[in-house]
């Protein structure tokens, strides 16, 4: 067996970092271009992220130069498998207790679009985008994220295959719907051993029955939202939509606030705000029912579109008949708040990822290889809490109090007590040792900006955990 030779290293502490998938890759060029790509991605551009960027090449006439096209290469030709650095990705993740998930997380489930032009391209087709509101030319994929108050981090990703593009169109057996997709990355989740509270979605998820129906077939919990034109039946003077429910209960003031329960949010810059919630009676739907509809609000009489949820869950409320038996533990309302206003992140990821790492701005065409730009995304947004995690351990040490030496006791007899004070009398004062030099200024490392990315999240998280309102 040869011996491997050496990587030149990456700058500052993605050296480390990356030396931490040089096993998955078996060639020199492999481990050289993981370094590359995913430096390009950390640092700062001033045009898309394209190949040519990432490189620092001029695009069009410098294309076809030798570092474009090794990057090309390591993504589209290169064998390595991209499953396998994530599944390293997240076991990096996992063993960090700073970043490890844990039982009061959520994991978010959402679905991304963004353009992309002409038909040769894998899975791009005429669809509806979320990035620009609209049905146009481009590329759907669906995406779980882990959450908590403090850290948030993507964990796997399918692209959506458009029902134009399968020979059979939506009969086709290989043709799968978001939702359906959706089940097979909570699957994934579980698999990896991620805990979380609860599975946390849109009304794209909290209006299928088949989402729906797999989490309660597999006993998990959800809150899941749902639009306010969401209909059911009942009697013709009963209420039909989420808003004519939640305008049906009591309310007086803010002192008295009738049906309704205060819950504090708290967000990571310092300020909090005050959020009402209530369960909901719709027919199938109540506190006392196996699923609950809620409502969170920050003003119950007027029900502000834009400062109003309404969300499914099958936690159980307290004390409720099907408590006892649930195998979900039981949540009030200023829990679901919690876990559904944790769905945020996802937004914040979006923003990260495509903003900052250039998510959407590849070049190539094939499905292998738009999945390994992905997955190096993830590694370069991951590096970014590896670093500030390690940054944040380093300046706790080294402000860290010094511990106080250990003094001896020594036990003397009044005699030599005495010969001591004559002789302190006649030297001069000891000097006292320093216990340690002060720290210097830090010098700014190549990657540096890969912090600047997180500073604003960490600043500005969705909310803190707040104790549930009485």
């Amino acid at each position: 067996m040869s011996k491997r030779l050496p990587c030149p290293p990456a700058p500052g502490p993605l050296e480390e970092y990356a030396k931490s998938f040089d096993d998955l890759f078996a060639t020199l060029a492999q481990r050289r271009g993981f370094r590359e790509y995913v430096q390009g991605l950390l640092l700062p551009r001033d045009r898309n992220k394209t190949l040519t960027a990432l490189t620092g090449a001029e695009p069009i006439v410098e294309a076809q130069a030798a570092p474009a096209q090794r990057l090309q290469f390591f993504l589209s030709e290169s064998v390595w498998d991209a499953d396998t650095v994530n599944t390293r990705r997240l076991e990096l993740l996992r063993g960090d207790p700073e970043t490890a998930p844990h039982g009061e997380g959520v994991l978010v489930i959402d679905e991304t679009g963004d353009r992309k032009d002409g038909t040769k391209t894998a899975h791009v087709a005429h669809q509806y985008l979320g990035s620009i509101g609209r049905i146009a030319n481009g590329i759907v994929s669906v995406s779980s994220v882990w959450a908590d108050e403090r850290v948030y981090y993507p964990l796997h990703i399918e692209p959506y295959e458009p029902a134009s593009r399968v020979p059979r169109g939506k009969k086709d057996p290989a043709f799968r719907t978001k939702p359906q997709m959706a089940v097979r990355l909570v699957g994934r989740a579980l698999d990896a051993e991620v805990p979380f509270r609860a599975v946390v979605a849109d009304c794209v998820y909290g209006e299928s029955p088949a989402f729906e129906g797999e989490m309660w077939k597999a006993r998990l919990p959800y809150v899941l939202s749902v639009r306010p034109s969401r209909g059911s039946w009942g009697p013709a003077q009963a209420p039909h939509t989420p808003p004519e429910a939640a305008a049906s209960l009591a309310w007086t003031s803010l002192e008295e606030p009738g049906d309704w329960t205060a819950v504090e949010r708290r967000f990571r810059d310092g300020h909090t705000e005050r959020w009402w919630a209530a369960d909901l009676r719709l027919p199938g739907y109540g506190p006392d029912q196996i699923t609950r509809l809620i409502a969170a609000t920050t003003d119950p009489q007027r029900l502000p579109a834009a400062s109003t949820w309404y969300v499914l869950t099958n936690l159980p409320h307290p004390g409720s008949p099907h408590a006892a038996d649930s195998p979900l533990a039981p949540a009030d309302l200023a829990e679901v708040v919690r876990l559904y206003g944790l769905r945020q992140w996802i937004e914040q990821s979006y923003k990260q990822v495509k903003g900052e790492l250039g998510f959407s701005d590849f070049q190539v065409r094939s499905d292998r290889a738009i999945r390994r730009h992905w997955q190096s995304v993830f590694c370069a947004f991951s590096f970014c809490w590896w670093a500030h995690m390690r940054n944040k351990r380093e300046a706790a040490v080294a402000t860290a109090p010094l511990p106080a030496p250990e003094v001896q006791p020594v036990t003397q007899t009044p005699e030599a007590v005495g010969e001591k004070r004559r002789g302190e009398r006649r030297s001069k004062p000891a000097p006292v040792m320093a216990g340690g030099s002060q720290r210097g200024a830090e010098l700014a490392g190549s990657v540096d900006h890969a912090l600047a990315l997180l500073a604003s999240v960490v600043e500005s998280a969705p909310a803190d955990r707040a104790a549930s309102a009485a």
